[in-house]
């Protein structure tokens, strides 16, 4: 076996299909039936679809006769990786606190430049999935001691992260929105026996699909019990 090959990159139709894809194909097939151009019953077979695929390649297939398909996109553009000096203030929009307790930021709520939050023997979320973002970006300096924060944040905009652990854990994905110009989060912080995550938030259009099947076994379920 020849331990210098490497294996070549997987061509992107054959990329796993995040729930960020799921919905951009369903938004596309949501106009397409609005336009006439999808029967209703075209229309739930090809969502039943989108929900199964497991590859991009497989997304594509269910828009690839609608005009969206064809529509030429702009080259991709990294966002960047920090914002530039003085771009962020150095006093905080919001202070988020938890000491023995528990702090949450979430729901249709404004996002200031800078966030700071302290998790002291207590837990913070700061849920940003239908928050309301006035400027690009978005620092929040977390700082955790026998605590926890999570951070979580829309499919649909750049994430970045940048500190450590002292006997604790900082994880926080690396995210590129599809726009260059969407929203960045920075999330920067310390954890000291604690722990301090980023990710995204799945798909509200998978969130509901799940929660609808959920409450569907839940009600055959109470069915059968009852019997």
């Amino acid at each position: 076996m020849d331990l210098q090959k490497r294996t070549a990159p997987a061509p992107a139709t054959e990329l796993r299909a995040s729930d960020a894809d799921r919905d951009r194909i369903a938004d596309i097939l949501r106009d397409a039936l609005g336009e006439g151009r999808l029967t209703a019953d075209e229309h739930a077979e090809r969502v039943e679809g989108v929900l199964a695929a497991k590859t991009v390649g497989e997304l594509e297939v269910f828009i690839r006769d609608l005009p969206a398909a064809h529509r030429r996109r702009d080259p991709y553009v990294a966002a960047p990786s920090r914002p530039a000096p003085g771009a962020i203030p150095v006093e905080p929009d919001d202070n988020v606190v938890a000491v023995f307790s528990s702090a949450v930021r979430k729901g249709r709520w404004r996002a200031g430049r800078r966030i700071h939050v302290y998790a002291i023997f207590g837990s913070v979320e700061i849920d940003l999935s239908e928050a309301l973002f006035q400027y690009q970006h978005v620092m929040i300096r977390a700082i955790s001691v026998f605590g926890n924060v999570e951070v979580r944040v829309p499919e649909n905009v750049s994430l970045r992260g940048a500190g450590g652990g002292v006997l604790g854990n900082f994880e926080v994905d690396h995210l590129d929105a599809e726009d260059p110009e969407a929203p960045v989060v920075h999330v920067d912080g310390w954890a000291v026996l604690g722990n301090i995550e980023g990710r995204p938030k799945r798909g509200k259009l998978v969130a509901d699909i799940l929660d609808r099947v959920q409450r569907k076994v839940d009600k055959s379920l109470r069915k059968h019990l009852d019997r």
